[in-house]
């Protein structure tokens, strides 16, 4: 977000589990790019304590929740009367927790101390969709 505040850095937000197309074209963008390019790119690891094998699946699940949406933001749209905001993501199908509880480092916390772990979530879920509205806001989609 702040990079895109600066109005000439293309940046983009991808996971190749979720979306493969996204990706490449955010990549083909971001190296047209008459400037300073920044690309996210969701990377699972073992230190999310899941089944490596299925690293995709969790990408998949991160979109899905809204914790990691896809957009990309292309300053030469401006140029063009666009807006330079795409998000290429859907809504959320699935909480927040229904994601990060899939993962150690999250579901650790809620077996020691469950009721931290709600609040913690619950404030999380909000976070998250606050973001989803921020982001719809900007692209004009809402």
């Amino acid at each position: 977000m702040l990079a895109m505040t600066y109005g000439y850095i293309y940046v983009g937000k991808v996971a190749i589990g979720e979306n493969q197309n996204q990706v490449v074209k955010a990549f083909i963008e971001a190296e047209a790019y008459d400037g300073p390019s920044l690309l996210l790119c969701y990377s699972h690891c073992i230190a999310h304590g899941i089944n490596m094998t299925r690293g995709y699946d969790e990408q998949k699940n991160a979109v899905a929740s809204g914790h990691w949406p896809l957009y990309r933001y292309n300053p030469d749209l401006i140029l063009q009367d666009k807006n330079p905001l795409t998000i290429d993501s859907k809504d959320p199908t699935m909480s927040l927790a229904e994601y990060a509880l899939k993962e150690n480092r999250y579901s650790v916390l809620n077996r020691l101390q469950p009721e931290v772990s709600e609040k913690l979530l619950a404030g999380a879920q909000k976070n998250v969709e606050a973001k989803i509205k921020l982001l719809k806001k900007l692209a004009g989609v809402e």
